[in-house]
């Protein structure tokens, strides 16, 4: 009489973790409502409010000290808005732990020379929050069934999984990544013999192998060579179209208006939010950057 309430438990759970997949496919990966922070008593950023879908390649652009860089600590649950609310993947943004959802490439990540360390190595940290108790959560609801099939790999996997030691598959990833990224070849290498773009290359390709659905970038090309930002701009890109949501702050405007779809120009508060091609008709270049700002974008009077 056991097995029919086993397999209504199993099918149940089936159907639970399918509505979890499909909530995951459309809720929004950022909400900000309302959003206000400032470090004194002053607002560095004021009444924000934004969305971002899955799927979506955003730009957020705006002179310096316009507050760009507070937005994204906001949107990644690094800083509490002093009213107002942000989330992540519809959660709270403070309280997010799902790690490996995230792939964040911080703004002078390409001159971190001083890591004694290999891409693989690098690349392997992608691979962190698979491990531990999170992995055995993530498989909680099959290890009965593998332990039955295939008992001592089972528990070789799972001896791994809370050692904090890779698996087949999590090496498997981490080729996988640096192969999307174009630096197999470069596996071996010292983060330290690398130029600024293959610096960053290896930082997106860690957080390719966490399996991310959100890929962050805090002005990712300072001090990458033109050619090098084309190329990185082409990964972006690829990885977008792949199915990956990017929000990217750049104070490249020409590059933004080339690359990205949409685009938010931030000057403390919102001046624009709308398609790339509209950014550079609207007055808004004037009123965040000045009346030089065409120009800077590239867009002729």
């Amino acid at each position: 009489m056991s097995t029919p309430e086993t397999a209504t438990t199993d099918d149940s759970t089936d159907e639970t973790t399918a509505r979890d997949e499909s909530d995951r496919a459309t809720e929004p990966v950022v909400a900000l409502d309302g959003a206000t922070f400032g470090y004194t008593a002053t607002p560095v950023v004021e009444d924000v409010s934004l969305t971002v879908d899955p799927g979506e390649y955003v730009a957020i652009v705006g002179p310096n000290g316009s507050g760009k860089s507070t937005l994204m600590q906001l949107v990644l649950g690094l800083l509490e808005p002093d009213s107002g609310s942000a989330s992540l993947f519809g959660e709270r943004a403070t309280r997010f732990d799902d790690g490996e959802r995230v792939g964040y490439v911080a703004q002078h990540a390409s001159s971190s020379k001083e890591m004694p360390i290999t891409v693989r190595e690098v690349v392997k940290m992608g691979r962190f929050p698979h491990l531990g108790f999170d992995r055995l959560r993530a498989d909680d609801r099959r290890l009965r069934d593998r332990f039955t099939e295939a008992p001592l790999e089972t528990a070789r996997a799972v001896g791994g999984a809370l050692s904090g030691r890779l698996s087949e598959a999590d090496w498997a990833a981490v080729d996988d990544a640096l192969a999307t990224v174009g630096m197999s070849a470069f596996a071996d290498r010292r983060i330290t013999e690398l130029s600024g773009g293959q610096r960053q290359r290896a930082f997106i390709a860690r957080a390719l192998a966490s399996e991310a659905d959100l890929l962050v970038l805090d002005e990712p090309t300072v001090g990458v060579d033109a050619e090098s930002v084309d190329a990185f701009y082409d990964l972006l890109a690829a990885l977008n179209d792949a199915g990956i949501t990017v929000v990217l702050i750049e104070h490249d405007l020409g590059a933004v208006v080339e690359r990205a779809e949409r685009v938010v120009c931030l000057n403390r508060e919102i001046y624009f939010d709308g398609p790339s091609d509209e950014f550079v008709e609207s007055d808004a270049l004037a009123r965040a950057f000045g009346t030089e700002a065409r120009f800077l974008a590239g867009v002729d009077e």
